[in-house]
C-alpha cells in the first residue's frame, strides 16, 4: 500500500508497520460527515485526497469553518491516547479518499509506539494552533485577506488550483455575506488573480495572490510542513 498521507509518511518504518495491517483505503464523499460535536469516536481518518472542513455550529443555525485537513492531516488523531466524544463537526467538502483505521487498532498500536504518540500530541498541537490562528484571522483580518488565505489552504489540501466552491459557500465558511465574496472575487479577477464561472473558482496567479493574502496562511503553512518532516 502507498502511503500518500503526509502525517503517516512521516513516521519511520517500524511504527508505520503498527498500522499498516490496519489501514483500509476508502472513499470520503462530499456532505459526509466523519466526526460529529458531541459523539463518541470510533474511527481516525488520513485523508489521501480531498478536503474536510472542522466546523463549530452556533445555537442561531450559523455555522463557520476553524479549520481545514487534507492529505497533510488526519481526523479525530486523538482518539489515539484514550475514548473520546468529539467537540467538533468534521464535514468533507472535497471527496476523495482516505485510509481509515478504527479507533480502537489504533489506540492499540499508539501504545506500542512513542513516535505514534509523540505524534498525535504534536499534530494536537498544530490543530489547536489551527483553530485559535483562524479564530484570531477571522477577528482581525479584513475579508479579503481571509478570502486569499482561504483559497490557498484550499488549493494546499486538495493540490489543485481549481477550487470547486460557490460564493454562497465560501461565504458560509468565512462568516460574511455572500455579496461581500462576490465584490471580492470580481476584484481579484479583474486583476487577473483568478477566473470564477459557473460555481468555482481557478487560481492564475498563485505568487500574487499569497501577497494578498494575510500571514496567517504562511504561519500555518510552515507548522504543517514542520509536523510532516520525515522523523
Amino acid at each position: 500500500m502507498k502511503i500518500r498521507n503526509r502525517l503517516l509518511a512521516s513516521l519511520p518504518g517500524p511504527d508505520l508497520s503498527l498500522l499498516r495491517q490496519h489501514l483500509r483505503e476508502v472513499r470520503i464523499e462530499q456532505g459526509e460527515v466523519l466526526e460529529e460535536r458531541g459523539r463518541p469516536v470510533d474511527r481516525v481518518h488520513f485523508p489521501e485526497t480531498g478536503m474536510i472542513s472542522l466546523i463549530v455550529a452556533m445555537p442561531e443555525d450559523r455555522t463557520v469553518e476553524v479549520g481545514m485537513v487534507g492529505h497533510e492531516g488526519a481526523i479525530a488523531l486523538m482518539a489515539g491516547l484514550g475514548s473520546r466524544v468529539s467537540s467538533i463537526r468534521a464535514l468533507v467538502q472535497v471527496s476523495g479518499t482516505a485510509l481509515r483505521i478504527s479507533a480502537s487498532n489504533f489506540r492499540a498500536a499508539a501504545n506500542q509506539s512513542q513516535h505514534i504518540r509523540d505524534l498525535i500530541v504534536r499534530y494536537a498541537e498544530l490543530e489547536l494552533g489551527q483553530v485559535q490562528q483562524t479564530a484570531a484571522c477571522n477577528g482581525l483580518h479584513d475579508a479579503s485577506s481571509r478570502m486569499c488565505r482561504w483559497l490557498l489552504q484550499t488549493s494546499d489540501k486538495t493540490d489543485s488550483d481549481l477550487i470547486p466552491f460557490t460564493h454562497e459557500f465560501i461565504a458560509q465558511m468565512l462568516g460574511v455575506q455572500r455579496t461581500t465574496v462576490s465584490q471580492i472575487a470580481a476584484r481579484l479577477q479583474s486583476r487577473g488573480l483568478i477566473r470564477t464561472h459557473h460555481g468555482e473558482i481557478r487560481i492564475l496567479d498563485r505568487a500574487v495572490l499569497k501577497n494578498e493574502a494575510c500571514e496567517c496562511y504562511e504561519l500555518i503553512r510552515r507548522h504543517v510542513d514542520r509536523l510532516s518532516a520525515p522523523r
